[in-house]
């Protein structure tokens, strides 16, 4: 018995590095790339460079123009993921503290949503946000508020089902109103599906192109994955300098990520299963 527990134990060790390599497989091609010249990305894109580089890197940063870049990407950011948490944690707290058809079709509403895919609405939303002369950041944003509910609903509602009732009727007796049962005693016990909700949806409006792509036209207002595009010409792929970009860009969210790791597992599980 205790055998066959060390041999599934070593077995599951065995797998989980075998996915480890597979999973960061990619990071070490581009990572290892990015320090090549362009000629030798294409006489051997497996091996580790034979000169390194590190002048794709400064004119990489260059032709991003990554100060604005990035700029853009914190605004859009910052602005939308501050949206989605303030209105869907208020959403969620007023579904799951009165119970009745409405709030239960209400949520059910939200949960569905999540099973529809972006490319199936992706024409219908453009053109009338179009009609509303939105294809702007601030429509972008708005967009991005509809589109990202759906889950961040899901996981407060789970999360607020944990925090008994008793707290709301305590905190009114002693003379608060709604607002500030919620501001000051529901929303810091949310913390962690907050963490969670502000790292997924970050991850996902940082490295999006095909949303900002169809929005975004003013060449001031890009982000980085928009100027990413920049590498790519009709004639010419300026890999060297796409890998270094793409390096410098994915930076600032890995550190976020890094930050804030240990609040994801705990929130996603204070969502989905309580």
């Amino acid at each position: 018995m205790i055998a066959q527990n060390k041999a599934k134990t070593y077995g599951f060790i065995l797998l989980g590095l075998l996915l480890s390599i597979i999973w960061f497989y990619p990071f070490y091609l581009v990572i290892v790339n990015s320090f090549k010249t362009k000629a030798e990305i294409f006489v051997n894109t497996l091996s580790f460079p034979a000169e390194g580089t590190l002048a794709n890197y400064p004119e990489a940063f260059t032709a991003l123009d990554f100060i604005q870049s990035f700029i853009n990407s914190v605004i859009i950011t910052v602005v939308s993921i501050f949206l989605i948490c303030i209105c869907t944690s208020m959403a969620a707290y007023a579904l799951s503290r009165r119970q009745g058809k409405t709030s239960s079709i209400i949520y059910f509403i939200f949960a569905i949503c999540m099973l529809i895919p972006f490319q199936s609405i992706m024409i219908p939303l453009v053109s009338i946000f179009g009609s509303f002369d939105m294809l702007n950041r601030a429509g972008l944003m708005i967009m991005y508020l509809g589109l990202g509910s759906s889950l961040a609903v899901f996981l407060y509602f789970g999360a607020l089902r944990g925090i008994p009732k008793a707290l709301d009727e305590a905190a009114i007796i002693d003379g608060c109103n709604r607002f500030q049962v919620y501001r000051y005693i529901i929303l810091p016990m949310l913390k962690p599906t907050t963490v969670t909700v502000i790292v997924l949806n970050a991850i996902w409006f940082w490295n999006d192109y095909l949303l900002p792509s169809l929005v975004i036209n003013k060449e001031g207002l890009y982000t980085i994955p928009l100027k990413m595009f920049y590498f790519f010409g009709e004639y010419s792929k300026q890999w060297h300098l796409a890998l270094a970009a793409l390096v410098i860009g994915i930076i600032p969210i890995i550190v976020v990520y890094m930050f804030l790791q240990k609040y994801i597992i705990k929130g996603i599980s204070d969502g989905a299963v309580k």
